[in-house]
């Protein structure tokens, strides 16, 4: 089952397990992935499972600060996979195609993936 972990910004460490079910994400304190970031609205990303794609899909809803899905502007519904980090304000979150037990094993899952980019020998 896919996840949401947030990787950095106010409320780093948090993960949520998606399923099939549409998630929004915000700040408003009634949004399933609430976001205490100033810079975040309200409701300001959604994320939801598409039948028809048979995957999760993500879409900005009229943002004050807009949304970004790999460091570019989200400007209409994309279908996400694995490893799609989407920023909302100063806040960067991971998706990913699998469920982990516990938020800790989904951050140590996002820094391995991370180093495997890190060059083996360091020049000086």
């Amino acid at each position: 089952m896919p996840s949401l972990t947030i990787v950095s910004g106010p409320n780093s460490g948090d993960y949520y397990p998606l399923a099939k079910r549409t998630m929004v994400v915000g700040r408003d304190e009634a949004c399933p992935v609430q976001i205490v970031d100033s810079r975040a609205s309200r409701k300001h990303v959604q994320i939801r499972f598409d039948d028809t794609k048979n995957t999760h899909v993500a879409l900005d809803m009229k943002s004050a600060n807009g949304t970004l899905l790999n460091g570019r502007m989200l400007v209409t519904e994309v279908a996400l996979v694995d490893g799609d980090e989407i920023t909302v304000g100063e806040s960067k979150i991971v998706y990913c195609v699998q469920e982990f037990p516990d938020k800790e094993s989904a951050l140590n899952h996002y820094k391995q993936r991370g180093q495997r980019g890190t060059p083996t020998i360091q020049q000086r």
